[in-house]
C-alpha cells in the first residue's frame, strides 16, 4: 500500500505554527492530523512518521513521542533524527502536548491531557494508521517534560506500553519546592499539579507512585540523563527507586545538557533496547 506524497495535511482551516522543517529520510511519509479530543473538548494536531510503503494488512509497532516544554507536535522531527529508525518497522506518532506535563490539570478543568493521550489520540491513530493496537507493539518515549509524562503515563497505566523511554525527564517537578526564584514556574506548575501537598499532586508524583505499582505489569523502563544536567541528582534518586522496587529498566548517565546534541546522541541506544522489549 503506498502512503502517498511526502506531505499530508489533514487540516481544513491554516493555523499559526512554528518554521517546520523535518529532518527526513526517503523511506517515510509524514502526515500531519487534525481531530477531535473529546477529552479536551477542542480540535488537536499530531504528526505521524511511518514507511513510505506498507505491505498489505501489515500492521506495524507504533511509538508514541512525547515533546517537551516549550516545543510543539513537530519538534521531534525539526529537531532529531529519529525519522530514519522509522525505516527500520515503526509508526511514531507526535501529539501536541503543549505545556501540560502530559496530566489531567489539577486547576484547569479543560485540560484533560492524560484523558486525551490515553484515549483520544491512541483511538485516534490506530484508525488512521496501520498500527497494531496491542500493548506488545506500543511504546512511548519523552524527552525532559515529555519524559515526564512518558514516566507518568507508564506507571498509571502500564496495560498501555510495553516500552517507556525517558531521556532527560523532568521527574521531580510535582515535588519541587518553593522557590521564590521561579514563581512563575512554582505557580505554573500548581495550575497543572494542584496545591502542595493534593491528592492531584501525589497522584502524578513518580516518586510516590512507584511505591504502589506491581513490578510485574509493569513496561521495561528506559531513562537517561546528562552528566552537566540539574536534573541528574533526581534522575538518580528515581533509578535508586526503581532498583528498590525490582523494576525492569535501565538507567544511563553521560556527557550532555539539557539539550537535542545529547537526545540525538542517545537515540540508537533508545531504539537498540526498544528492539530487545517490543514484540
Amino acid at each position: 500500500m503506498s502512503l502517498g506524497p511526502l506531505l499530508v495535511t489533514s487540516c481544513k482551516k491554516k493555523t499559526e505554527i512554528s518554521p517546520d522543517h523535518p529532518r527526513l529520510t526517503p523511506n517515510v511519509v509524514v502526515r500531519d492530523v487534525t481531530f477531535r479530543s473529546f477529552a479536551l473538548n477542542r480540535d488537536m494536531q499530531y504528526r505521524a512518521v511511518l514507511p513510505s510503503s506498507v505491505p498489505p494488512e501489515r500492521k506495524w509497532p507504533v511509538v508514541y513521542l512525547l515533546h517537551g516544554g516549550g516545543a510543539d507536535f513537530h519538534s521531534w522531527t525539526n529537531d532529531s533524527d529519529v525519522a530514519q529508525f522509522a525505516e527500520k518497522g515503526f509508526v511514531f506518532v507526535m501529539p501536541e502536548g503543549n505545556s501540560s506535563y502530559y496530566i489531567n490539570a489539577a486547576g484547569r478543568p479543560q485540560d484533560k491531557y492524560e484523558d486525551y493521550i490515553v484515549n483520544d489520540l491512541i483511538t485516534d491513530a490506530e484508525s488512521r494508521f496501520p498500527i497494531a493496537a496491542n500493548r506488545n507493539q506500543r511504546a512511548v518515549i519523552g524527552v525532559s517534560m515529555g519524559g515526564f509524562g512518558a514516566i507518568n503515563l507508564s506507571l498509571r497505566h502500564p496495560d498501555l506500553f510495553v516500552f517507556a523511554g525517558a531521556l532527560s525527564p523532568a521527574i521531580d517537578v510535582p515535588s519541587r519546592p518553593f522557590s521564590i526564584k521561579r514563581i512563575d514556574q512554582w505557580r505554573e506548575h500548581g495550575s497543572i499539579f494542584g496545591p502542595w501537598g493534593s491528592e492531584s499532586r501525589r497522584a502524578n508524583d513518580p516518586y510516590l507512585v512507584v511505591r504502589t505499582v506491581d513490578p510485574a505489569r509493569m513496561p521495561y523502563l528506559y531513562l537517561s540523563c546528562g552528566e552537566q544536567e540539574g536534573l541528574l541528582p533526581a534522575n538518580r534518586k528515581f533509578a535508586k527507586l526503581l532498583a528498590e522496587r525490582h523494576l525492569r529498566f535501565e538507567f544511563h548517565a553521560g556527557r550532555g545538557a539539557h539539550d537535542w546534541n545529547q537526545w540525538n546522541a542517545r537515540l540508537p541506544d533508545v531504539f537498540r533496547s526498544l528492539a530487545e522489549h517490543i514484540q
